[in-house]
Parts: C-alpha cells; structure tokens; sequence
C-alpha cells in the first residue's frame, strides 16, 4: 500500500486502485476508481499520481497570471490564507477531489459542455474562492500573451458551446479522431482563459475526461518538460487563428 498525503488528504494506492479521503469521521467524503493515473495542474506544478506499484510525483512550476502590476501574487480566499505554500496545497486538493469525483460520476451520457466546465471549476475551487464557477471579470495576461478580453467571455463560451462541444460525438470510431477533438477542446478553453485562476488544470481535468469516457486512461501530462512547455505555449496562441494542429501533436505525445 502507498500512501500520499496532503495536509487532511489522504490517497492511497495498491496495485491500480486509490482512494481518496478528504476530512474525517462521518464527514469524510471518499471517492474510489481502478483509474493507474491521475493528472492535475495545480498552482503551476504538474502532479501526476501513478498508482502502479508505487506512487510517483512529478513537478514543474510556470509563473501565475498578471492582471495588474498592483495586485498581490496571494489572492484573497475564503479561508483567509495567506501563505503560499497552504494555498497552493489547499488549490491541489480541490482540483484532485474534484476529478476523482467527476471520474467516479462519468459515464457514456457525460455530456461535456459549458455547465459542465463550470462545475468543474467550483468543484476545485469553491472551497476557496468566491469566483469559482464564475467567469472571469477581469483582463489577464501570462508570460507577455494576453488573454481575450473579459468583456467577450460570455459570449466566447457561447460560441465555444454551439461550435465546438455540442458537436462532438458521444462514442468515437477512432483515437485519432478523438485526439482531434481534445486538442481543440483543449487549446481553445486554454486561449479563451474563463476563469479568474485555475485554467489550466481545468482543461487538463477536461481532456482527462475525455479520454477516460472513450475507455483510455488520462492524459500523460507529466511529460510537458520546459522544452515542450514552450511548444505548448505556442500552441495555444496558434488558436487565435484557428490552428490546431500543433497542440494536436502535443495531445498525441500524451495519449
């Protein structure tokens, strides 16, 4: 049996099997999966948790977002934390309750749409943000590349919606096919940026999923190492022009 844990979390794996326990006694809420991997992008680190014989973290940081030159790199949160470190840790645990929930829940009528892209920011992030599951209202930026204007979030998703997700089939007759659709997926909910914090890993929980309902493990995101997180970044700016291609080939790196 091994053992991870993260302040009152507590994951455990043996052989292909982990369970997650989150608070104690009658509280506690547990979620169990025969799932090998479990991958979240939590306060700019990779954690991948492989279940298999041993339990494995892999880690790599990238800077926050900017969305002014006067704001704290601490947001404020509902649990008054004020050290990084105890955020970034309370961030992890929301984002892996929340996939292990929505994993257990999956299911062949899983419908993968705005709502549902919603809940899982609010199931990450409630806990400790009051604009969890709620657009953001304010303009950012990351690494000099600014993110569409929060003035056209609504109406993006929107789009992003009739376009792209209603139009995707529930069972895919190839992995090729249904790599297509997660890089699109997957780019185009990383350039529209919805959300106050916690992009990223949404998306990854969101391609994860994906792959999980056509019967594949998740995505192999530990493998984004600096050299190809800059083709990464690349190619989330390439959406602007409706390019997938190059995060298409990244999406098949992971698969």
């Amino acid at each position: 049996m091994q053992d991870f844990n993260c302040g009152q979390m507590r994951v455990s794996g043996c052989n292909n099997h982990y369970k997650f326990v989150l608070g104690a006694g009658a509280k506690a809420k547990s979620v169990t999966n025969n799932l090998p991997i479990l991958s979240v992008l939590c306060a700019g680190i990779v954690y991948c948790l492989k279940f298999v014989q041993s339990t494995i973290l892999y880690f790599y940081t990238m800077e926050r977002y900017l969305s002014s030159q006067d704001e704290s790199e601490l947001l404020p949160n509902l649990l008054n934390l004020k050290d990084k470190k105890a955020i970034e840790q309370s961030e992890f645990e929301g984002f892996l309750l929340a996939e292990l929930t929505l994993t257990d829940e999956l299911s062949v009528r899983t419908k993968f749409n705005i709502k549902y892209i919603k809940r899982i920011h609010k199931l990450s992030l409630g806990h400790l943000y009051s604009f969890a599951g709620k657009y953001r209202t304010v303009n950012m930026s990351k690494g000099g590349f600014l993110f569409p204007s929060a003035q056209f979030i609504s109406q993006n998703m929107d789009n992003f919606e009739n376009e792209i997700l209603s139009k995707m089939p529930n069972k895919y007759s190839s992995n090729e096919l249904l790599i297509k659709d997660i890089a699109i997926v997957h780019g185009e909910l990383l350039f529209i940026h919805p959300f106050r914090e916690g992009n990223g890993r949404a998306a990854r929980i969101l391609a994860n999923l994906m792959a999980r309902k056509q019967g594949h493990e998740g995505l192999n995101f530990e493998k984004i190492d600096a050299k190809v997180f800059s083709q990464y970044v690349s190619a989330v700016q390439a959406v602007a022009d409706k390019d997938y291609s190059q995060m298409e080939r990244i999406i098949r790196r992971l698969f």
